[in-house]
């Protein structure tokens, strides 16, 4: 085992030199090692819960709905006198489910952890996660959606991406880039969330390395997307074009390619689908990325949008997003995104 020494230490052993050998021996003798807790803790990925990310005090902060509000881990935390991660994305990357059970179970039995537990419609939300290394998006993954915009099933999946300057949260207004583009386009979609590396992952293993899945939207400028030499990033990367949330659902309580999943605009339904008519299912687009992008904990894959679009109108009726329109997305199980456009 190697040993650092400071100066003093040396000069101890050059002492222990000249005097005795016997000395000498005991100095160089290896200490115990210190074990750290922290590397005994168990890790893996939670279950079982509904989580979000809560804004209080100026930070981010992991919540977890439950039947007697929401759960502040950081206060619980500190009241229990209990380990737990401290934002989503500490949950995920350090794959800290076990502790985020263990805390959320104490929680609900104690009898003292009342003030912990935050009426939901006095909080402000943040993203789902909030800096993940990777956003992958797929395109074209719904059967329906590659007739109504007349293009060809795609034989593997069409991958781009966005960057973490594109995220936003549930009941957060989205500030539209006028003075660049002005056909702006909703994408409702399914997201999966990342909980354990994945780098070439079987299409069997790929959903063991999913902590859960929430809504996003990818929204889209057109005219950058397709009007000015297929800017793909540029059109699909604006500042806030992701909101993410309100839920992280783990991924043990929801089978992802059976969801019924809807976008609504001032009230009126503009896509109705279910993640059943994806072209590549779940499994298969984990495993896929994984194979030529290394999947980090804590990375997010948006996976297709249904039919329904602005952009498979007719071109006489395509009416664009604009200030002042409110956008709702739902996905089965994992609740209503809601945001607005200013």
């Amino acid at each position: 085992m190697i040993q650092n020494y400071d100066q003093n230490h040396s000069d101890r052993l050059e002492q222990a030199r000249s005097t005795d050998t016997g000395a000498m021996s005991r100095e160089l003798t290896p200490r115990p090692v210190q074990t750290n807790p922290e590397d005994r803790r168990a890790r893996g990925m939670a279950r079982g819960l509904t989580l979000l990310t809560i804004q209080r005090d100026g930070e981010f902060r992991l919540g977890v709905k439950t039947g007697k509000g929401i759960l502040d881990v950081t206060e619980a935390a500190t009241l229990l006198q209990m380990h737990a991660p401290a934002t989503v994305d500490d949950l995920l990357q350090n794959e800290d489910g076990p502790s985020l059970n263990a805390l959320v179970d104490a929680a609900l039995q104690s009898h003292h952890s009342e003030p912990v537990f935050l009426d939901e419609t006095s909080l402000a939300y943040g993203p789902v996660v909030t800096r993940p290394e990777k956003i992958v998006c797929v395109g074209l993954n719904y059967r329906r959606h590659a007739k109504e915009v007349n293009l060809p099933i795609p034989q593997q999946p069409v991958l781009f991406s966005k960057f973490n300057n594109a995220l936003s949260g549930h009941n957060h207004d989205v500030k539209l880039p006028v003075e660049v583009a002005q056909k702006f386009d909703y994408e409702t979609e399914l997201v999966i969330v990342i909980g354990k590396n994945a780098r070439n992952v079987s299409e069997a293993d790929a959903l063991s390395h999913v902590a859960g899945y929430c809504i996003g939207n990818d929204l889209s400028a057109r005219d950058l997307q397709f009007d000015t030499g297929g800017q793909w990033l540029a059109g699909k990367t604006l500042d806030q074009f992701a909101p993410l949330g309100p839920y992280l659902v783990t991924a043990d309580q929801i089978n992802p390619d059976e969801l019924k999943i809807e976008c609504r605009v001032n009230g009126q339904t503009r896509q109705s689908s279910n993640t059943d008519d994806f072209i590549f299912r779940t499994a298969y687009v984990v495993s896929y990325i994984s194979r030529h992008i290394s999947l980090r904990a804590g990375d997010i894959i948006f996976t297709g949008t249904p039919e329904g679009v602005i952009l498979g109108y007719p071109k006489d009726k395509q009416l664009w997003l604009k200030a002042g329109d409110q956008i709702a997305c739902s996905v089965e199980k994992l609740g209503e995104l809601r945001f607005g456009l200013i």
